[in-house]
């Protein structure tokens, strides 16, 4: 096991007035620390989710585990071939590689603390997840961004079924 020690000197703060946030209702993502803030400790945002919305398609991260900590609502939360419904206090830590996804309970709300680490530059890639919503950039452009933001999409029945 190798010890992998960020590399930042002032503590990182960000204030809920000063967070930018992407999209908008049902799919609202406050962008809090990026990677680069953190010395590659940790990427974070805080995403909330509207009437059963979703969040994240099926993917995996090749070298970062991804933390979901709920902070209110509920939420259906992909982890490998099992489905977790997750409530208000409720942790779920996906290791590397595990295929995930998540997204409000149907009919529910969900509000969504998710860590990332050690950390990847995250917030262009929600940028570009926006742009896509605008109409800016089409959804295939995501395949050509997997690499850099380590972020690999997949098809998942399980996923699939319990979304229907």
């Amino acid at each position: 096991m190798s010890l992998f020690v960020p590399k930042f000197d002032e503590s990182v703060i960000v204030r809920e007035a000063e967070a930018e946030v992407v999209g908008r209702a049902p799919t609202t993502v406050r962008l809090l620390a990026d990677s680069s803030r953190t010395g590659g400790a940790l990427s974070t945002q805080r995403v909330t989710l509207t009437a059963g919305a979703d969040g994240a398609k099926p993917h995996w991260h090749d070298n970062s585990a991804e933390m979901f900590f709920l902070l209110d609502g509920a939420a259906d939360i992909l982890s490998g071939e099992d489905v977790v419904t997750a409530g208000p206090g409720d942790l779920v830590i996906v290791p590397p590689g595990k295929p995930h996804a998540f997204a409000a309970v149907p009919g529910a709300d969900a509000d969504l603390l998710i860590v990332i680490t050690p950390g990847v530059e995250r917030f262009e890639y929600f940028r570009h997840l926006q742009r896509i919503a605008l109409g800016e950039a089409t959804p295939e452009s995501l395949l050509e961004v997997q690499e850099l933001y380590d972020n690999h999409f997949l098809r998942s029945e399980v996923w699939d079924a319990r979304r229907r």
